[in-house]
């Protein structure tokens, strides 16, 4: 006779709790039980008198019966009470079982954790006493609702939700695996990213041109959110909405004569806005909202102000009109803004309101992030606790499978040691070509299954970061020999997916340029991005942040010259460590397929990924090697070029091995992979422009092999005694610091600065100096907040010792918020006119260059004042001094940079 057991709750279950009941019922029908519900009536006094074995599910602080048992000493505890998400499974008197939740989610996680025990034991286990509770609040991916191409006609991001551009976004069994697959890791939050989503949802009343889709499509579209959101908290899942600012439609952009794109707020886009985003949380009350202030707003200036005026604002009234208990959960981006003003002024507007900002950037690259990044991070969570860390992108790991367990679990813990998060958020391994991987195949392989050992380490570690690594790799070892069938294979697979794992992290963190969509790191690097970065715009806190205590490249090789100790990761301790850790990879993957004895073909795959990381991996460190004695040469050479060219020579020998490394991984790749950059755009530009069209390393390899033949080519011409034509020129104009004056800033609003690479411009903000004129660089600027230059006109107190030329920095743009250099004319009091005396003196990360102009002021005290809009002062100098009238274009002085060596352009060659 089969065994009955009664599953009981009380009669004000919430849909969480009824779902956590249901997966027990599966799982004790599963072990031939025969299994009764009932609801309501469970008191301390009489549970026992039915003889049978029983569960109790319920929420700690809501049940009567729990609270009675624990009163009563017969429920205990030897861990903490189970709080929030947290649960307890414990066997009590009269053959039951009590399912203790913190909360719903508790008791749903606590439901799922014992039916996964009953499946495992084959019954439903006689002892039980056993706590867990989460270590983040939020742990969920991101999903994008974006395509990896810019459509006609709209912006980037711009992709009205409808079955033709997402159709899998209207598959509601895929929905639920998806779910499901969250809730069997504890996942339990859920990011739709667009641009603007709502003008897809939601139908403003007499403004039928906010709407991108027909009248049907939008009301499909609202009723299939209605439904996620509900299978969502069924499994304890909460379902957020990502959008840009400022996005409107076309069709409300030619109504109201406005542009297409949005800079800052106007009354008319505040008011759309507002009006929708009231609309949106009146409909969809349970739904979070998080807020990218930044693209195409220019949030570093109206960050805040759209925030507080607009964005808040609107889902405040929305929250008054609906049902619901509390406000949705909001969560601030720090993307493009300045994150501290903005949470500053924010404060007391919003309950629920939440930080977010990236782990690495935009890739993976180290488990200690520190430097600026980290301390911005802390700062934000020591607000109020409520900080979102977001693993963005990674664009660095694409397109392969990643999955190095060791190194997630220790990125988790960072998060919340290190950076003090409450929170995580996870990009999948290929975000813009979701659901699907980018992988050749004759069926479409979905990234859940791809890469499911990247969606397992994330959530498992989400939950408890602190597990043991013993158990953790038994752990590990025995998911892998699930997938395929012998533990043996398993321990090789698991050993590399470990060390693969480090090679593509440590390759960027130490010689790339940027991260996120600017570098499709597997594709390679050129000679010049590697010898001299500064010409490609590079991102310093890849390294400053991003990476662990280390040298560049020639700061490497200069320290060699001097005989200097060097300080952290070098460049050969990198390229000796992922040459290792390739190797025992590749090496590891040949015994695996020994004994693979399930998916095979999969199996085939990681491993081919595997080669062609080795290959990526060998592509790099060769031509590192390379560089490294490009960088020998440069400092050694002295204008004595063709007397050191042996050293070139042995570069040659290494950036031979290098395309012949590449070769291989195009080889590799060609059979495996339709494109290497997922975001195939213009926002692309490393290794070579136009990511729409050179998007394989089929594309790339006629080009490094050019770049290799050019090397030879200017090789045999300095063994012949030719020289490029500028290099036997008389040497050019050396540019001297122009002699600096004394004053006083008198402004307690505004702060002195050191003019000098990486030096921030303004004080808010973190736009940093890349590169400025040798007339420039130790002068002593005056630094305000670029916010208010938008608002209003800038005012500087200052007093000179002497008669002075006040340096200030125009910016080479027409955009409103930049001071029009028409406004020195009113103090231009003799004849410089209003020609700048360096063109483009200054070089800032992603800011339009800076003409810098020179004025005269007498002695005594000025008010400098020019007009609305920001602009920089550079320094004040002596009046009586030559001054350059020149352009700085550091990227053509070839005596010092040498890309005359590798580039593809014509250099004219003389004996």
């Amino acid at each position: 006779m089969l065994e009955m057991i009664a599953i009981g709750y009380d009669l004000d279950a919430s849909p969480r709790m009824l779902h956590g009941v249901r997966l027990l019922r599966e799982a004790l029908e599963a072990c031939d039980y025969m299994v009764e519900e009932k609801a309501g009536g469970w008191a301390w006094n009489r549970y026992r008198d039915t003889g049978n074995r029983k569960i109790y599910v319920g929420r700690r602080t809501g049940s009567e019966l729990l609270a009675e048992l624990e009163a009563r000493d017969v429920l205990l505890y030897h861990t903490d009470e189970p709080t929030g998400e947290g649960f307890y499974l414990a066997s009590c008197p009269g053959r039951l079982v009590v399912v203790s939740g913190g909360n719903d989610s508790g008791a749903l996680y606590g439901c799922k954790e014992l039916a996964v025990r009953i499946r495992e034991e084959g019954g439903l286990p006689r002892e039980l006493s056993f706590g867990d509770t989460p270590c983040l609040d939020w742990r969920g991916p991101a999903i994008g609702m974006q395509k990896q191409h810019v459509e006609p006609g709209r912006q980037p991001f711009e992709y009205p939700l409808t079955p033709d551009r997402f159709p899998w976004f209207y598959d509601r069994v895929m929905w639920l695996d998806y779910l499901d697959m969250l809730l069997e890791h504890r996942g339990n939050s859920l990011y739709l990213w667009n641009a603007n989503p709502f003008a897809s949802l939601i139908d403003l009343p007499g403004e039928p041109e906010a709407r991108e889709v027909t009248k049907d499509q939008l009301e499909e579209n609202a009723s299939l959110l209605h439904w996620l959101t509900e299978e969502a908290d069924r499994r304890g899942i909460q379902c957020f909405l990502a959008f840009y600012s400022i996005h409107i439609p076309q069709g409300f952009a030619d109504k109201h004569g406005l542009s297409y794109k949005q800079l800052k707020p106007l009354p008319e886009t505040s008011d759309y806005f507002r009006r929708l985003l009231t609309a949106f949380v009146r409909a969809f009350p349970s739904v979070g909202l998080m807020v990218c202030l930044g693209e195409k707003l220019k949030g570093q200036m109206y960050g805040a102000e759209w925030l507080c005026e607009t964005i808040l604002p609107g889902i405040m009234e929305g929250f008054g009109q609906s049902a619901a208990a509390e406000p949705p959960p909001v969560v601030v981006r720090s993307h493009a803004i300045d994150i501290e003003k903005v949470m500053k002024e924010a404060d007391g507007l919003y309950p629920n309101l939440h930080s977010e900002m990236k782990f690495n950037g935009e890739s993976l690259t180290t488990w200690t992030p520190r430097g600026g990044a980290q301390g911005l991070h802390r700062r934000l969570a020591e607000r109020d606790g409520k900080h979102l860390v977001t693993v963005h992108m990674n664009a660095n790991l694409e397109p392969f499978r990643w999955g190095a367990p060791s190194f997630i679990q220790r990125c988790v813990q960072a998060a919340r040691y290190r950076l003090k998060a409450s929170a995580l958020q996870i990009f999948p391994l290929s975000y813009w070509s979701w659901p699907y991987s980018p992988d050749r195949s004759e069926h479409p392989i979905k990234q859940v299954d791809r890469d499911w050992i990247w969606f397992e380490a994330w959530l498992r570690y989400a939950w408890n970061s602190d597990r043991d690594g013993k158990a953790e790799k038994s752990h590990w070892i025995a998911r892998l020999e699930e997938k395929y069938g012998s533990r043996q294979s398993a321990e090789h697979l698991l050993h590399a997916y470990e060390t693969i794992g480090t090679c593509a992290p440590k390759l960027l963190r130490r010689f790339g340029i940027t991260q996120g969509n600017r570098q499709t790191m597997s594709l390679g690097m050129t000679m010049s991005q590697l010898t001299n970065p500064e010409r490609h715009v590079p991102w310093s806190e890849l390294w400053e942040s991003h990476a662990p205590q280390g040298e560049r490249l020639e700061e490497f090789v200069l320290k060699q010259l001097a005989g200097m100790p060097h300080l952290g990761e070098t460049p050969l301790d990198i390229v000796e460590e992922v040459e290792r850790a390739s190797e025992e990879a590749s090496k590891a993957a040949k015994q695996a397929r020994m004994t693979v004895k399930k998916n095979k073909a999969e199996f085939e795959r990681l491993a081919a990924d595997i080669d062609a990381i080795k290959a990526m991996t060998n592509t790099y460190t060769y031509k590192v090697r390379a560089a490294l004695l490009v960088f020998m040469y440069k400092h050694t050479a002295f204008g004595k070029y063709a007397e050191r060219v042996s050293l070139l020579e042995e570069a040659a020998e290494w950036l031979d091995k290098s395309v012949a490394a590449y070769r291989k991984l195009t080889e590799t790749t060609e059979k495996h992979y339709g494109f290497a950059n997922g975001m195939q755009t213009a926002h692309r530009k490393i290794p070579f422009r136009e990511g729409k069209f050179i998007n394989h390393w089929r594309d790339c390899l006629p080009l490094f092999e050019r770049e290799l033949a050019v090397f030879r080519q200017r090789i045999g011409e300095l063994r012949a005694g030719k020289m490029p034509a500028s290099l036997n020129q008389a040497p050019s104009v050396s540019y001297r610091r122009y002699r600096q004056a004394s004053f006083t800033l008198l402004s307690e609003d505004a702060e002195l600065y050191r003019i000098e690479k990486g030096a921030r411009v303004f004080t808010d903000g973190d736009i940093p100096i890349i590169s400025c004129a040798e007339e420039l660089y130790g002068l002593t600027g005056i630094r305000y907040s670029q916010l208010r230059a938008a608002h209003e006109e800038i005012r500087l107190d200052v007093e000179l010792k002497e008669p002075s030329l006040i340096l200030v920095g125009c910016f080479n743009s027409r955009d409103d918020q930049w001071m029009k250099p028409g406004g020195v004319a009113a103090v231009d009091q003799y004849t410089f006119g209003l020609d700048p005396v360096i063109r483009r003196g200054i070089r800032l990360f992603v800011y339009p260059s800076v003409h810098v102009h020179a004025l005269p002021y007498e002695a005594g005290r000025h008010t400098l004042c020019f007009g609305k809009g920001a602009f920089l002062i550079l320094g004040v100098i002596e009046l009586h001094q030559n001054l350059s009238d020149r352009e700085f274009d550091p990227q053509n002085e070839e005596r010092t940079l040498l890309d005359w060596l590798y580039e593809m352009k014509e250099v004219e060659m003389v004996q």
